[in-house]
């Protein structure tokens, strides 16, 4: 097995959503913001390689917005587009056989698919794209709160072709990939998890944590999470499994700690220890 982080893109939030109720002294020092109050959130990719496929782990927000909206959201492309950064490992679309949405937020699933003359088509047309059918059951049915990040052209055009399929609970999805439903930012969330015998276990996090503090902080959710109090419930366990296996956990929009281990620091907190830094550098 091989495994790559693949960058596709930044945006700039408020950190009224990113960092929900906990208060600013608090967080400022972990997520400082620029001239004006927004926070950055990279928007990263995991690129597998494991029994003879080559897997993308959520595909992050494509090139579908209009310009309104990319200015809204800030977004920017400071490491490369991910088509641009799959290219760097030799890969075109056509390579990718499996895609895994973590879950349907616009953020994760934009770059499933893109528009040409021809309507909505698959970004990834040889793939099978995976999702939790209960993800899909809410993204389809979007209410007030969430019709602005559940966005129909991510994933519609793919399940009316049949290429969207929907998984149950965990799934193993090779030998060495499974995913696990991780509840809480969607009811449908989830992670995923790569393990073989030689090295300790990766977790793709994605919006469990969407920053590393979320992940050693329990309490501190985002205003996003649709169920806060699963959110909490299920980074208990989760980060008793990081300390337990000495996990790599890797956070996909944390822009100062891209991978790194769940620790218990000698006061008796939980802490990151940072095993790749992430596309700024902080000044503490």
């Amino acid at each position: 097995m091989e495994w790559h982080i693949i960058p596709t893109g930044r945006v700039w939030v408020d950190p009224g959503g990113a960092l929900g109720l906990v208060p600013r002294p608090l967080w400022i020092e972990h997520q400082p913001v620029d001239e004006h109050h927004r926070t950055p959130m990279d928007l990263n990719s995991l690129l597998v390689f494991s029994e003879g496929k080559t897997i993308l782990i959520d595909t992050g927000m494509g090139h579908k917005l209009p310009k309104k909206a990319i200015k809204n959201w800030g977004l920017e492309w400071p490491e490369g587009t991910l088509i641009e950064n799959l290219g760097a490992h030799g890969l075109s679309p056509d390579d990718i056989d499996i895609v895994i949405d973590t879950h349907l937020h616009s953020d994760h699933c934009g770059g499933n698919t893109y528009i040409d003359g021809n309507g909505i088509l698959p970004t990834f047309p040889k793939a099978e794209y995976l999702v939790q059918r209960m993800e899909f059951a809410d993204a389809y049915h979007p209410d007030a709160r969430t019709s602005g990040t559940y966005l129909a052209e991510n994933y519609v055009p793919l399940w009316k072709e049949g290429r969207l399929k929907f998984l149950h609970g965990d799934t193993q999805i090779t030998k060495t990939v499974r995913t696990v439903l991780t509840r809480g930012h969607t009811r449908g969330h989830q992670s995923v998890i790569l393990s073989d015998s030689k090295t300790p276990p990766v977790m793709f996090v994605s919006d469990l944590a969407s920053y590393a503090v979320h992940f050693a902080r329990k309490a501190w959710v985002t205003a996003y999470d649709i169920e806060p109090l699963e959110t909490i419930k299920t980074k208990k366990k989760w980060q008793k499994w990081a300390l337990e296996n000495s996990a790599i956990l890797i956070f996909q929009h944390d822009t100062h700690i891209r991978q790194g281990h769940l620790v218990v620091n000698p006061k008796g907190k939980k802490e990151i220890e940072v095993l790749q830094s992430g596309s700024l550098e902080y000044d503490h």
